[in-house]
């Protein structure tokens, strides 16, 4: 039964490539990244419909990339209390301000890998 299951991936894979290419036809493969911190478990604990340890952990990968740690931190407030959020970015406060300003990136950023 190995043999069989060998001998058609390596049939599968040699149809792969090779051949004429049509410059009309493009196929793009994205890889999601994933990673596991606090934005991850507490999307995962949020209970909202949808998530998924691959949702998650994309979005996680994107803060990763836009949020320091503390920003982390402070933005999992809001899973349980969205209106937090709307506090904040109507406030005047300058850290508030640049916190609000990196949040909007890291939304940005969550969206584009993530969807």
């Amino acid at each position: 039964m190995k043999r069989v299951t060998f001998l058609g991936l390596a049939v599968f894979l040699a149809g792969c490539g090779g051949g004429p290419r049509d410059p009309d036809r493009v196929v793009t493969m994205r890889a999601t990244p994933v990673a596991y911190g606090p934005i991850s478990k507490a999307c995962l604990q949020s209970g909202r419909e949808g998530r998924s340890r691959e949702l998650c952990g994309c979005i996680q990968a994107a803060a990763d990339k836009t949020l320091s740690s503390s920003q982390q931190r402070r933005s999992i407030a809001f899973y349980s209390n969205p209106h937090l959020a709307q506090e904040i970015r109507q406030s005047d406060r300058p850290v508030d301000e640049q916190f609000w300003e990196a949040y909007v990136n890291y939304g940005r950023l969550a969206e584009q890998l993530c969807s």
